[in-house]
């Protein structure tokens, strides 16, 4: 079997607020998502949400169902989403071949039953970033490159966080049940991500931090606003961000982090914004 997953349960702010630096980074720090020849996930308990990797080296690597889905196959009631980070690939979704270059999407609807990841070339692998929720509905399947994506472009390199967003897996885009996808880039001079910060009670999310330089990191702040907790973050790590939780970041350098969302809306502007003053 080519594929490993660990489950995360629920935490409630009360139970955050006593959590010491080694318990925060186990409930909610995504440490290793790409194996070789692996599909890598964490199985949340915030509206069931799965975030990992497929970096098919040697040879392909099959999607296969995992216990907690208790599922005769992955997508049998369940949609996917995913983000190149890699070298050059293909994803085959039940005979289709889909090319993906560095930083495309591919979404992948419901009912599906075979999805095999392949890379181009073994000494620069594809690493396909991987996150599903469940579906209700078969939506139908669709690469999307950045051209394609609803770019936003925020904030001002005199507040550190000029930034580019970039849409990708959204329903200004394309339909989905619930799940939602994006990256963000910080131009050279940024470090502040999703700053000023919110929170939104109908909506999870995850963040992938990627395209960090060798020896910079991440701090990501998390937490009730009056509240907040950190968790230092290196290349290629995901962090889970409860609904309750503001979710922002300062780095050590500029970097790009992906973004997943799910939750009960589609809307990607129903935040609830906190004042930068008003953090503690």
């Amino acid at each position: 079997m080519s594929t490993t997953f660990e489950s995360r349960y629920a935490s409630s702010p009360a139970e955050v607020k006593q959590m010491d630096t080694a318990r925060l980074r186990q409930a909610f720090l995504i440490e290793k998502i790409f194996d070789a020849d692996q599909i890598v996930w964490t199985h949340t308990h915030y509206d069931r949400y799965l975030a990992g990797g497929a970096m098919p080296v040697n040879g392909a690597v099959a999607l296969e169902t995992i216990a907690p889905l208790k599922a005769a196959y992955f997508l049998e009631r369940r949609e996917l989403g995913m983000i190149n980070v890699g070298g050059d690939g293909m994803v085959e979704v039940d005979g289709e071949l889909f090319e993906l270059a560095y930083k495309e999407a591919l979404y992948i609807g419901k009912g599906n039953r075979q999805v095999i990841f392949h890379s181009k070339n073994a000494a620069s692998p594809a690493k396909f970033y991987l996150n599903s929720t469940p579906a209700h509905h078969s939506y139908p399947t669709r690469k999307v490159t950045k051209e394609e994506a609803d770019i936003v472009a925020l904030g001002a390199l005199e507040t550190s966080n000029h930034r580019t967003i970039n849409k990708l897996l959204v329903n200004s885009v394309l339909e989905t049940c619930q799940l939602q996808m994006g990256m963000t880039a910080l131009q050279p001079g940024s470090v502040w991500n999703t700053m000023p910060a919110h929170t939104h009670d109908r909506r999870m999310e995850v963040y992938f931090y990627f395209e960090l330089p060798v020896g910079q990191s991440v701090c990501h702040f998390m937490g009730e606003p009056q509240e907040t907790r950190h968790i230092w973050m290196q290349n290629e790590q995901a962090v889970i961000s409860p609904p309750w939780s503001v979710h922002a970041g300062a780095g050590t350098s500029n970097y790009t982090f992906i973004w997943g969302m799910a939750g009960e809306n589609l809307d990607y502007s129903d935040m609830d914004h906190c004042s930068i003053t008003d953090l503690r």
